[in-house]
């Protein structure tokens, strides 16, 4: 007996590296500009910037590559003031980067979304990104208003535990009142 198909009802879509390709564009870009700004003489190349994708969170990538790399202060309090200064001028150039309109959707992207939403399937943000980072995406692709199109959007200061941690599809399914098969 062939069990009951289950209509799809929704989808849930991560942020970087789907909706647009945001690290290395702009992400990695940024980095590279506060580590300049902030006078470090630290550079990532596309390559390293993506073996450290492997660590989730920017603020963990700068910690991961300065124990790695024996750089930056010695006392772990200067190491995490440092990290907080460079990571929030990080996101302030990343916005600038999205509201200069340098990073587009993806092909095919916005037609997905637009055929999903004829259809009744709803759309959720499910990102480990920062909300700051996820909004200036979202708003620079479907203005002040994008949170109709996503209502439901979970971000990585959202939950306790960072992707690949189920915890943030679960909290989206919670709020969509949605099993994992729809």
């Amino acid at each position: 007996m062939r069990p009951t198909p289950v209509r799809l009802k929704a989808l849930l879509w991560d942020v970087d590296g789907t909706l647009a390709e945001t690290e290395r564009d702009g992400h990695l870009v940024a980095f590279n500009q506060a580590f300049e700004a902030s006078g470090l003489p630290w550079r990532w190349s596309s390559d390293e910037y993506g073996d450290l994708l492997r660590i989730t969170g920017g603020r963990e990538r700068i910690l991961y590559d300065m124990a790695q790399r024996q750089r930056g202060p010695a006392l772990a309090d200067e190491r995490e003031s440092l990290v907080r200064q460079v990571h929030a001028l990080k996101n302030r150039l990343y916005a600038q980067i999205v509201e200069r309109g340098e990073l587009p959707l993806r092909e095919g992207v916005r037609e997905l979304l637009d055929e999903c939403s004829a259809r009744g399937i709803r759309l959720a943000i499910v990102t480990t990104t920062s909300r700051a980072n996820a909004v200036a995406l979202l708003g620079a692709h479907w203005g002040k208003d994008w949170a109709k199109v996503f209502p439901v959007t979970l971000c990585g200061e959202d939950v306790q535990s960072k992707k690949p941690d189920p915890e943030a599809y679960q909290r989206a399914l919670q709020e969509l009142r949605l099993g994992p098969l729809e």
